[in-house]
């Protein structure tokens, strides 16, 4: 029932307020209670991206490795693997900078009125004669081909210079 929810918000909280021992505390219970590891697994890998990103890349990894271990073997010698995977991220620095951009396009996407924008010609492929002499792909810079980085617009005119890790929503 609720406390199914309860339980898992807790647990969550307590990870992304750096909490080992209240995080292994809620993990421990819902475990102990019955819960499907596999679902803790899967809101850990949730977790890896929302509430830890780019501040530690590797949380991801953990958490999947984690899903996959559980997966392999069940209970209750998963619960180590879940434990590790919880005291990881509660000791893991964080950061929403990619949830919060993400959010940022989503809701560009979302107040935008009309049609969305085309994409640019030079960012189009072209995998036909008719699309190569319609300019698709004409003026694309192949990055590696440089040795420094290359001056390229890749959002479309309407959009140019939006920086969506800058951008608040209202």
């Amino acid at each position: 029932g609720e406390e199914h929810y309860n339980c898992i918000s807790a647990l969550h909280k307590s990870m992304r307020g750096s909490d080992e021992n209240a995080s292994l505390y809620w993990l421990a219970r819902m475990l102990e209670g019955g819960e499907d590891p596999l679902y803790v697994a899967r809101r850990l890998v949730r977790f890896a991206s929302e509430d830890i990103g780019l501040a530690d890349p590797l949380a991801l990894t953990q958490a999947v490795a984690a899903y996959q271990g559980c997966h392999f073997i069940g209970m209750p010698e998963c619960e180590v693997i879940l434990a590790q995977c919880v005291v990881y991220f509660a000791r893991a620095p964080k950061s929403i900078e990619v949830y919060r951009a993400y959010s940022n396009v989503k809701e560009c996407l979302r107040m935008h009125t009309g049609p969305l924008p085309p994409v640019p010609l030079h960012l189009r492929n072209a995998p036909t004669r008719l699309m190569k002499d319609l300019g698709y792909g004409k003026g694309y810079k192949y990055n590696p081909m440089y040795k420094e980085p290359v001056e390229q617009d890749y959002l479309p005119q309407e959009l140019k210079g939006t920086d969506f890790f800058k951008e608040r929503k209202t």
